[in-house]
């Protein structure tokens, strides 16, 4: 279910963090490989589906949750802790319908899932809100397996 990783585009996140971090960062510095504008990846629903041009179809997934390949990458102090205080992650995306996407290409957000879990109410269940975890299965088959067997595991 991470077929695709998506992270806003330089207009937000990305310069929030270069501030932060005081240097430019490079495009799919992050490891995204498609950027979005005009998107909250934030307050994107589990299960979200979005159409990308003509045909493609894509449904979020998951968060971005930082790991030490992440951290590498960055080659920054505490980069994991950093990211997670911060809050604003990207999200994975499975392909539901294939086909070309170019630059440019309109978004259309389609028919919202009935739950309200986000994916940055999904962030800090799995990460810093363990708490949080039990509200996550709100979202039913939206719910990616692993992620809901982590929950079940982490709860029980």
């Amino acid at each position: 279910h991470r077929d695709l990783h998506s992270f806003p585009t330089r207009r937000s996140s990305d310069l929030w963090w270069e501030r932060e971090l005081g240097y430019q960062l490079p495009a799919g510095q992050f490891g995204e490989n498609l950027t979005t504008a005009g998107l909250d990846l934030t307050s994107t629903l589990v299960g979200q589906r979005w159409r990308i041009g003509p045909t493609v179809v894509l449904q979020a997934t998951s968060p971005r949750i930082p790991c030490a390949t992440f951290a590498h990458r960055m080659g920054e102090p505490h980069w994991v802790k950093r990211f997670t205080v911060r809050g604003a992650t990207g999200v994975y995306l499975r392909v539901v319908l294939p086909g070309e996407i170019e630059a440019g290409d309109r978004i259309e957000v389609l028919d919202p899932p009935r739950h309200r879990v986000t994916i940055g109410l999904s962030f800090r269940a799995l990460t810093t809100e363990p708490e949080l975890l039990p509200s996550l299965l709100a979202a039913g088959d939206d719910l990616p397996p692993e992620e809901r067997a982590v929950i079940l595991r982490r709860t029980a």
